[in-house]
Order: C-alpha cells, then structure tokens, then sequence
C-alpha cells in the first residue's frame, strides 16, 4: 500500500501535487487511498476539510473519475463553497463540471427534479417554507375540527419533521408516534398534510431527502442509474447525518463501496436535530473491510488543552477512540476557577478580558461560550457596565429576544399606558383575535380623539365599530392592564412580571409550543425576572434596559464573541472562556432527564467540543451558588470538572460578596476561599454551603478519586436505592420533611410538607426516623 501511495502522491514528473505537498502522513494516506470505504477519523483542529478536499482534487487530478461522477455532500453552502473554491485552487476550471458537489438537500432537489413524476410531483414542483407549512397544517387542524390551542400546528410540524428526518412515512409510524399527537392522530394528520403538499405539488425541507429514500427504495433502475453514474462519494461532518441521510447515503453506496465519509464521533452534539452518533460508529459494520484513518495531529491547541479534552472525553464509552497531539509548545493549563455566585462569575470574566486587552490580545480572539442562551444576560450587563464590545453570535442580545422584548412591551405599558409602540407589538400577543382590522380601527380612533391607543381602546370598545368578540377581548386585556398597574404598587417588579407572563397567556402559549426554541424561550423569561429582582421599581429596571439597548451603537471596533457551545463548533479563538460548569446548568438537567446516559455522553462531546475551541487559553469558571427562578440554590461544580485530568488543570477559587455568608457556615480552618490552591488534591475546594449537603450524601469526597463513579458514564444510569420506595417518608435538607411518590431510576418525585412537588436524586434524601 506504501507503494501505491508514494507513486499515486506524484505526478507524471515525478513531483509531489501541490495538493499533496502540504499534508501529514495519515492525511495523505486518506487522500490516496482511493477504491474502497474509508472512514476517516479527524479529531478537531486536525485538518480535515484539507484533506478532504486535497482528496477531491486527487481523484480529480489523477483522472479517477470526471467531476461529474463524484458525488460530494456537506451539510452547509457555506461548506459547500469553500470546498469548491479549494478545490478549483488545485485542479483549475474543472471543478465547474462538479453539479453533484453540494448539501444534502440541495443534491436532493436536483434528483427529485429529475424524477418528480414517480413521487407524484411534477418537475416544477414548490419547496415550501416554515411559514407556509405551518399555515397549512393550521387549515388541516381547523377542517378536521381539531382544538389548534390544544394541538398546536408547530407541535405537529416539529412531529412530521422528526419523522421524516428517520426516513418514516405516514404508514411506518409506530403506535408510540401515532399517539405523539391528538390522542392517536399522529398518522392521520401526516397522511392528510402528505396528499395536500401533492396536490399542491409542493414538498417541504424534509420531503427531498424522504422522496428520493422512497424513489431508490421502490425503483431498483433508478437507483442504479445513480450507482452508474457515481464512481465516488464523499461525505463531510458524518457524524451529524440523521437517519434519513444515512440510509439515502447507503443505497447510494452499496454498489462500489467507493465511499469516503470525515468524522468525528466525539464531536457528535446535535441529536436534538435528529443526527445520531450510531451512524458513525457502525461504519464499519456498514461496510466491512473499510480502512478507518485517524487524524490526531492538532494544528490549533497547545498540548496542555488537548491533554485536558482527551482526558474528558475518554470518560465516554461510546466512542471509536483516538488520541490528540500536536507539536506546538506546551502552553498554559486549562483554568478552573471556582467563584462565590453568577455575578462574581460575570465580573471574573470581565477582569479577565480586560487584562487580556491590556496586554495586548485582539478581542476578535476572545470568545465566552455558554450552554444555555439564558446564561448571557449577566455576563453581557457586566460588559456593557465596564465597556467591553461584544457580539452575539447565532442569536440575538439578550434584551434583543423576542420574547424579552414581548415582556418589556408589557412592562412598558404598566408604567406608561401612553406607549403606543409598546401597546402595538403585545396587544395580540399571544394571539387573542385581535387582528390587522382591529388594530386599525384603534389608530383611527386614537387620531380623532387625540389619545394614545390604550385609552383610545377603551373608548372604541363602548361603540359598535369593533365586531362583540373583538370587544370583549379588548375590554379583557385592558382590564388586565389596569389590574396589573395596581399590582405594581404591591408587588417587586420580578413578581409583577411572573405575575404578567402567566396572566397574559404568555407563559401558556410557550409551554404548549413544543419545538426545540421553547424551552429555551421559558428559560430566558425566568432569567429576565432574575434580572429584575436587583431593582426596586418598575421605572428604575426599565431605565436600565434603556441605556442597555441604547449602548449598542454600531461600530467597526474589535469584539469579545459571546455565543453557544452547540453554535461555536468549527469555530477557535485565542482565548475561551466558559461559565457555569455546574451539575443542572452543565451538564443540563433537562437534557440528562430526557434522555438519560445517551444525553450524557452527548454533554461530555459538548464538553470536549467547547475545550478544543480554544488555541492559546481555556477557563473554566463555575459557580457555588445560582439564582434560578428567583431562589438562591447552592450549586455542585460539573462532573466534567472532576473528569478532566489534574496533571492539567490549574485551580483557582475566589470569594468576594459572598465572605460573610460563608463564613457564618464554616470554620476559617474549612473555608476553601481563605487560600487560592494550584494545584487539585481536593476538587470539592470551590463549593458553597450546599456543599455540606453533597459531601454527608456521598456525591462528592475530599480524597479525589475516591467516588470512581464519577469517572464512568454509568454513574449517571445509577440503580436506585432500594432502601427508599413510593410511599416512604424522607428527609431532604432543604425541602424538609416529604412523602416519595413516584419513582424512575435514582429520580425520585416527592411531595414535600412546606414546598410541594419535587424531582430530586434519591443521594439526596434519607428515611425518616
């Protein structure tokens, strides 16, 4: 095989190609190992996209195939694009003969085109957006007299998309998905939106990937035009295809087995979008006999944040293995800071960047990476106070979200009523029926008697302009209003405005929203609460997002990069910073309750991914204390933290506004803030006084490494303790006394005497004497 290699690698005068000269044995081994499956495993920063194109233009160069034979897919046009524009660097005007070069559903759409009779469609058939789509099933909703309030339109779009994403059709769901939606109407519901969309002849995103699975399945001499026609395939971030993908890919595949897919099993993080890890790891199952090639060499992290990751990730259990290096010099250990609270978190951070521009570092090169878009509001108040530029990257600043800019609407008509733009954006939201008609009729009403469009409503609703249900729905919100202004002179602004989401439909409206943006929405709305419990009165908080939202005038000056970790993978910075690695924040409880050791392991890549952004610097800060919806609660640092291997971690706690509390709990000689440590023979050194609770259950030890549990995946699957069972009477040091109700794995439900309802780990409680 050396052989091949050494002479495929040079031309006919015997120099190495210019796309070859460049790459490092494996990658080169990948590039010339042309006939036959090849996995190659590329860990991050190792250099894929070069090899994967240098492999484009091998095959291209060495006439292997013309570029109309090879088929090429990523998963962005963005991908798509710089691909074709190395590759042209190489092999020159040719690449313009590459139509098969392109995304998933863009190759897709091209197929389909040629063959859109035998899915029922005509060749000019419409690829509808998500607007339309949701009208749509809207109109199947109401004329199969279904409740939409009940069954949301969104709810079934967000069903169909996941179905179609596993390659099922309206006759393949399972009776589990059937009852998904309406009580068993799952299948009927897809059934009906399937024959629309052809009489239609329009399909939606998903539709183009599910009719050609359907067309190969069902028209054997279709697909083996395609197995004719494509001599190689080659496939980009393969570990983030779903299932739809995976099977369309296979078919394409089997006949030559020339298929080369670019991976990497421990950068799998978007589940949540149907792509799954398995793909990957049974890649060579799928196709026996093929050559799996690990790119390990890392040309971004020094050694000491490599060593770090590696070491996170090695906790994982399902995964193909590999060990990243690289030759750059050793660096700084991954820092972990341990801090008092949220706020003390926020200030660290800026100190920081600060610092760090004091020496000179580009901002450009400095990036605060989040699990939860919630997490920004404290960090991006403490910039904006202490006169950081930042941005927020696939997202908007947090007073800039929709659904925040929804509840200051609100707020802003409770302190003015004469906020006629304020009025205007909530007034029908959530949707009351109060329309475009409607709104109309206000303004008019408002410019004839010269009042602002609150007291206008008011008046217009005593006339017989406005049809009776409008009125009685404008009358209800208005009195709401007026309800809510006198709560306001009762209640703190935090209070008003929990009061305000839930009275206004709002908080309903997001609950039974059930796409992925929801909760995440709810999450936001809880975090602008906690905001506002640092003021007074309505006025002052409503001053302060004033001069917020004004501060961000626009200007061309170097910015700190504020984004998620889900949003920042591809991306490195200098400079990474991450905030609250705490059990519950990350790795996230709503996902670990979701979807149990599977959603951990996916946290970990997470993990991993957020570490090896980083080329120069890595800081992990976590906090001993949070406010989450609106209670202090004492915070446990990550088991991501406890993973990660001391040989390369510095520790570093700190304690600025929390001292007195502290100590008021523990002695001088226990107080883990009375010293900053180096180095980590205690990881329960950064924890607040919560952490009494921790250490009497078990969760967390001063000798390290005694709770090996912590260090296997399986922890997290823990059986539960069979001492405790429904209907015991425990004891939780913070909730008292309760009566367990229900039971899943180590999850408890419990009924407590003073605070109702919880969820709690059965390590947690204890039987009552």
């Amino acid at each position: 095989m050396n052989d091949i290699v050494q002479s495929e690698a040079r031309a006919p005068d015997g120099q190495v190609p210019p796309y070859a000269q460049m790459l490092n044995a494996p990658q080169r081994e990948a590039v010339l190992t042309s006939e036959g499956p090849v996995l190659m495993l590329a860990g991050a920063g190792t250099g894929k996209t070069a090899a994967l194109t240098a492999r484009l233009a091998h095959l291209i160069a060495m006439r292997r195939a013309w570029p109309s034979e090879i088929l090429c897919v990523t998963f962005t046009n963005k991908a798509a694009r710089e691909m074709r524009e190395r590759v042209g660097r190489h092999v020159g005007p040719a690449v313009e003969g590459m139509p098969w070069l392109g995304t998933f559903h863009s190759v897709c759409a091209k197929m389909l085109r040629r063959h859109a009779e035998l899915a029922g469609l005509k060749s000019n058939f419409t690829i509808i957006d998500t607007d339309d789509q949701l009208r749509l099933l809207k109109q199947l909703i109401t004329a199969n007299d279904l409740d939409e309030k009940r069954w949301p339109a969104r709810q079934l779009a967000g069903l169909i998309d996941r179905w179609k994403n596993r390659g099922l059709n309206p006759g393949d769901l399972d009776a589990a998905e059937n009852e998904a939606y309406a009580n068993g109407l799952g299948a009927k519901f897809y059934k009906l939106y399937q024959e629309r969309l052809i009489a239609l002849n329009a399909c939606d995103f998903g539709d183009l990937m599910l009719h050609m699975l359907n067309i190969f399945r069902t028209e054997p001499q279709v697909l083996e035009q395609y197995h004719q026609r494509f001599k190689y395939i080659l496939v980009d971030e393969y570990q983030d295809t779903n299932q739809v993908q995976y099977l369309w890919l296979r078919l394409l595949a089997q006949h030559r087995k020339n298929i080369c897919v670019v991976g990497d099993d421990d950068q799998s993080i978007y589940s949540w979008r149907g792509a799954e890890v398995a793909n990957i790891l049974r890649f060579e199952k799928d196709f026996p006999g093929a050559k799996v090639i690990k790119l390990e060499q890392n040309y971004r992290s020094t050694p000491q944040i490599l060593a770090a990751a590696s070491g996170l990730i090695d906790t994982n259990s399902q995964r193909l293995g590999k060990k990243l290096w690289t030759e750059l010099p050793k660096g700084e250990k991954v820092r972990v800071i341990g801090v008092w609270d949220g706020p003390e978190e926020a200030r660290r951070i800026g100190e920081e960047i600060e610092r760090l521009e004091r020496e000179g570092a580009s901002m450009e090169e400095v990036a605060v990476l989040v699990r939860a878009q919630y997490q920004t509001r404290e960090i991006e108040d403490r910039f904006i106070q202490i006169g950081i530029d930042y941005r927020i990257i696939g997202g908007f600043r947090f007073y800039e979200r929709a659904e925040i800019r929804d509840a200051l609407a609100y707020l802003r008509v409770i302190a003015q009523p004469a906020d006629d733009l304020a009025f205007e954006r909530i007034y029908n939201q959530p949707k009351r029926g109060l329309g475009a008609k409607t709104l109309e009729a206000m303004r008019r009403h408002a410019r004839r008697a010269n009042l602002p469009l609150t007291a206008a409503s008011l008046d217009l609703a005593n006339t017989d302009e406005l049809p009776k249900r409008a009125e009685n729905t404008l009358v209800a919100l208005l009195r709401d209003f007026a309800k809510w202004r006198e709560d306001a002179e009762k209640l703190t602004p935090a209070d008003l405005l929990r009061q305000v989401v839930t009275e206004s439909g709002y908080e309903d409206m997001l609950q039974k929203d059930r796409s992925a943006e929801s909760a995440g929405r709810l999450e936001n709305l809880s975090e602008l609460a906690r905001a506002m419990e640092e003021y007074e009165t309505l006025g002052d908080f409503l001053e302060h997002v004033s001069l917020v939202m004004d501060s961000d005038a626009a200007n061309d000056d170097e910015k700190v990069t504020i984004m998620t970790m889900h949003g920042a993978k591809g991306l490195e910075f200098d400079h990474v910073f991450l905030p609250g690695w705490e059990e519950g924040v990350f790795p996230s409880q709503r996902s670990l309750d979701e979807g149990g050791l599977a959603s951990l392991e996916e946290e970990r890549r997470l993990a991993y991914v957020a570490i090896t952004r980083a080329k120069r610097r890595c800081t992990i800060l976590h906090a001993a204390n949070r406010r989450i919806y609106g209670q202090w609660t004492s915070s446990i640092p990550s088991r991501f933290v406890e993973e990660l291997p001391d040989e390369h971690v510095e520790s570093e706690t700190t304690m600025t506004g929390g001292a007195s509390l502290w100590r008021a709990n523990w002695s001088e000689n226990d107080d883990p803030f009375a010293h900053v440590s180096t180095s980590r023979p205690d990881r329960s050194s950064a924890r607040g006084p919560g952490w009494q609770r921790a250490l009497e259950s078990g969760y967390e030890t001063k000798q390290p490494r005694i709770q090996e549990s912590r260090r296997s995946a399986a922890s997290f699957a823990a059986k539960p303790r069979g001492d405790i069972a429904i209907g015991a009477q425990v004891v939780h040091d913070k909730f008292g006394s309760g009566v367990v109700m229900d039971q899943e794995g180590n999850k408890l439900e419990i009924e407590f005497e003073d605070v109702g309802l919880k969820r709690v780990i059965d390590s947690f409680v204890r039987l009552a004497d």
